[in-house]
């Protein structure tokens, strides 16, 4: 059963394509992750299939309503969790919770199973301000109020963006929680780490999705030779490696560099030499695999390059 339909969506801000012909489908509790850079269209996508924003084209539902004839049906049954942290700063956590409760016609007692495992972990500072509250607490409040009227689908907007890395895990955590659960969940990251643990991933660049599968297949996908490298100077390197006539691409990941030559029968050993030649120091160079940024690096450069 197909829970969000999106076919051929498309936004524009004055000359800027925010989307084009955007099109997937989520089924139902299925935990759909959109994957891309700061300024892709995440955000953009959201707020349209939550009705807030109307597309310029294409068409979308959720749970089968339309998401512009049926607006208000649809947001009775989705729950949003926008990526700038939301709430009233001035009501306490206990008060918050309650205020998004009584909008949707329940209670905490009444949904208090649905988000016991996130509520729990704030509930000793219930009487605390949201405003006052960290980032990880901030963020679990959120999710218990979009949580709270048992929606069918959960919209999450860039959720663990600048909380730290403990509280990304335990929220990623509380997520595949909900999803035995049965809820559909649909969250956007600019964090190319976190794709691994959808079960379907779209790839967006400049409004566009790049690609859409299982993230191992996306990994699969990738067909070049691919090198860590590393040297004293890791700026230089890139400057040196970034004109070198044998480069494909290359790019900073992590404390390395990902290299991967225009022939398929380049070896290490001529970039070994190469990059010795050009007087670098404390030189290595393995055989790497590729992660889901590197898909994503690769899908990129041939979208610009058609």
């Amino acid at each position: 059963m197909i829970s969000i339909v999106v076919d051929s969506l498309e936004k524009y801000y004055g000359k800027v394509k925010a989307l084009q012909e955007t099109s997937f489908n989520v089924a139902k509790g299925e935990l759909f992750g959109i994957i891309g850079p700061d300024g892709a269209g995440k955000t953009t996508l959201f707020r349209i299939l939550t009705t807030l924003l109307k597309p310029d084209k294409g068409n979308a539902s959720v749970e089968g309503f339309d998401i512009v004839k049926d607006y208000k049906k649809i947001r009775r049954i989705v729950g949003y969790m926008p990526g700038r942290f939301s709430l009233y700063q001035d009501l306490s956590v206990k008060e918050n919770l309650e205020f998004f409760a009584t909008i949707f016609g329940t209670t905490i007692e009444e949904n208090y199973d649905l988000i016991k495992d996130i509520y729990s972990q704030i509930e000793p500072f219930k009487d605390r301000l949201a405003g006052k509250l960290s980032g990880g607490m901030k963020q679990k409040l959120a999710l218990s109020c979009a949580m709270i009227h048992k929606p069918d689908v959960l919209f999450l907007d860039e959720p663990t963006t600048g909380v730290d890395a403990v509280s990304r895990k335990e929220f990623w955590e509380m997520l595949l929680r909900l999803k035995k659960g049965g809820i559909t969940i649909l969250v956007s990251t600019p964090y190319m780490d976190e794709a691994s643990l959808c079960d379907r991933v779209a790839l967006i660049q400049n409004g566009r999705i790049l690609t859409i599968d299982k993230p191992e297949e996306i990994k699969r996908s990738f067909n070049k030779k691919l090198f860590a490298v590393k040297a004293g100077n890791m700026y230089q390197l890139l400057k040196e490696l970034q004109s070198f006539n044998e480069t494909g691409s290359v790019y900073p990941f992590g404390e390395y560099l990902h290299f991967s030559p225009l022939h398929d029968d380049y070896k290490k050993e001529e970039l070994d030499e190469y990059i010795l030649s050009k007087g670098f120091k404390d030189v290595m160079i393995f055989p790497e695999n590729p992660d889901i940024e590197d898909c994503f690096m690769e899908l990129m450069n041939s979208n610009e390059e058609k």
